[in-house]
């Protein structure tokens, strides 16, 4: 996996970065979700290369890059502040202007970048995600049973830390897996999941998991709170891919419908696909990534 990349930790102000880059041309920058790494994007990647530098990285509490200090009001871990840190990584590769996408935490992120700086994001994407705000205001019963991850990574510290710490592996069999990863036949190697398995063995790992919920259910709400009343919108094009056997479209209805109040140059579909969509349809998900950065442009 990744065998044509270079990886190495790249110095933001806050701390290394693990990054990984390949190929030639406008760049794209690709975040993963909860709980994974860089690794989602393994299948994907390749069909990127040829026509684009492509930037992969752990983010921010994840795998091999830095772990934010804690802050009372979780800020460090918000959507904005790694946001801004990945800005600033690709600043230091030489980009002022670049495409970005990422699946579910990461996909939250990359509007959120979109929103902040539409100076420097010519094109997002958002796999699998629909705007935090939604997710609370519409919170019911069948949202609770379903995504009671949620409510629960963000209960104050150290309650869902220690808990998950005491038996990661049953945390990752009887919930991670429950959400999907590793259906997809021939999808998921063994290699690659016993990776995915590891990650909640390390304490600070699942501490940055908990912090990232944790401003999920405060500081990121309040600053979509704050572009919703002052009109700010996403600028660049947005493309919005979800799980067709997901909950999605069951929570919601018409999923584009949530998007439409924060971007007008707005695409999307579902695919016949599990949550985590990267790894279960990568051929379709490198079509779109493609078609999507030869839409960028920055307003």
């Amino acid at each position: 996996m990744f065998d044509t990349f270079t990886a190495r930790p790249i110095k933001v102000a806050r701390g290394p970065i693990f990054t990984l880059t390949a190929g030639e041309g406008p760049p794209i920058l690709l975040l993963h979700g909860y709980p994974q790494t860089h690794l989602m994007w393994h299948a994907v990647v390749d069909q990127l290369t040829g026509d684009h530098t492509v930037v992969v990285v752990d983010l921010p509490g994840y795998g091999g890059s830095f772990r934010p200090e804690t802050a009372a009001d979780h800020g460090t871990y918000s959507k904005r502040a790694i946001g801004d840190d990945l800005v600033e990584l690709m600043h230091v590769l030489g980009f002022s202007a670049f495409a970005v996408a990422g699946h579910d935490r990461g996909g939250r992120i990359a509007y959120r970048m979109a929103v902040d700086h539409p100076d420097v994001i010519s094109a997002a994407g958002v796999f699998d995600v629909v705007p935090t705000g939604e997710v609370w205001s519409r919170a019911n019963a069948q949202m609770a049973l379903t995504y009671w991850h949620w409510a629960f990574l963000a209960q104050p510290a150290p309650l869902p830390e220690d808990l998950i710490n005491a038996n990661p592996s049953a945390f990752f069999d009887h919930h991670v897996r429950a959400l999907g990863l590793g259906r997809a036949p021939g999808r998921y190697p063994e290699e690659l999941m016993a990776q995915y398995r590891a990650l909640l063995d390390d304490p600070s790992v699942v501490h940055g998991i908990c912090e990232d919920y944790r401003a999920g259910a405060g500081v990121d709400r309040e600053h979509d709170d704050d572009d919703k009343a002052d009109g700010r919108q996403i600028r660049c094009p947005l493309l919005v891919l979800w799980s067709a056997q997901g909950a999605l479209p069951k929570f919601y209805g018409d999923v584009l419908a949530l998007w439409r109040p924060w971007a007008k140059d707005l695409r999307g579909r579902g695919l016949d696909a599990g949550h985590f969509l990267v790894e279960d349809q990568p051929e379709q998900v490198a079509q779109e990534l493609l078609h999507l950065a030869s839409m960028g442009h920055v307003p």
